[in-house]
């Protein structure tokens, strides 16, 4: 497979072929390649960000982040997170809601909780919904499943792009958009070949070292999780299929 490595370098990624890298421990064996979710990011992105500006300089933050989030192995790999780093999830939401209702709501997790979560798609699709419920369970999956099952229903990766950037740094607060094609099963559902987007706020804040010490994001889970299951019901036990490729090492 053809790289989009230039000089050593990702197009939109640090901290992902450099020299600093010789050592890393990759979850899945060796580095990502963002090849293929690289041509869709291409050719399905709304906003065009000059070089050196700062939603250009946010995208590429974030396209970093979530790289090293799903895919260095250790923490003391992360160039762009610090270990005090913390993730959460609608969590002012989810705090009013835990007044109103006594309900449990979504706090904030460190790097080690994420790692509990599986990593991976685990910590964007928490939910308090009971168990019997759940559409994509995240207490029944693993960061290899978790993975497998977004690799196989977006063969050609999940797009991010960056819409806004309200504000920062050092707290960046900012809109974004994710998007790909259904051309895999999910869970049990067949592809619809549809354009799948999720929209949503996310807040980040990087310390004096412009490391990030802290993410939230505000966003529908079900708005992605709805369109996933749109398809009708498979008769294989779980609707996913192999990949012809090495799925676990190409992303979105």
């Amino acid at each position: 497979m053809a790289s989009s490595v230039d000089d050593g370098k990702e197009k939109y990624r640090s901290f992902l072929y450099d020299e600093g890298e010789k050592n890393t421990t990759w979850r899945f064996g060796e580095p990502p390649t963002y090849d293929v979710v690289n041509k869709l990011f291409e050719e399905g992105k709304t906003k065009v960000w000059p070089p050196g500006s700062l939603e250009e300089m946010v995208q590429k933050l974030v396209k970093t982040w979530e790289m090293e989030i799903f895919h260095k192995a250790r923490v003391e790999d992360f160039k762009i997170i610090d270990p005090s780093f913390t993730y959460s999830l609608n969590a002012k939401l989810y705090g009013k809601f835990e007044l109103e209702t006594s309900s449990t709501g979504r706090k904030a997790l460190s790097l080690n909780e994420v790692a509990k979560l599986g990593g991976g798609y685990n910590p964007h699709l928490q939910t308090s919904l009971p168990e019997h419920l759940r559409i994509y369970n995240p207490a029944e999956e693993s960061s290899d499943s978790s993975h497998r099952a977004f690799t196989t229903t977006f063969p050609r990766g999940f797009a991010l792009e960056i819409l806004q950037v309200y504000c920062g740094p050092p707290e960046i607060v900012f809109k974004f958009r994710h998007w790909g094609f259904m051309e895999g099963p999910f869970k049990g559902h067949a592809p619809t070949g549809e354009m799948i987007e999720l929209f949503g706020i996310a807040v980040l804040e990087v310390n004096e070292n412009k490391k990030i010490v802290k993410v939230e994001f505000f966003y529908d889970r079900g708005e992605l999780l709805g369109k996933l299951v749109k398809g009708e019901r498979l008769d294989t036990n779980d609707g996913e299929v192999a990949s012809s490729c090495p799925i676990l090492k190409n992303t979105g």
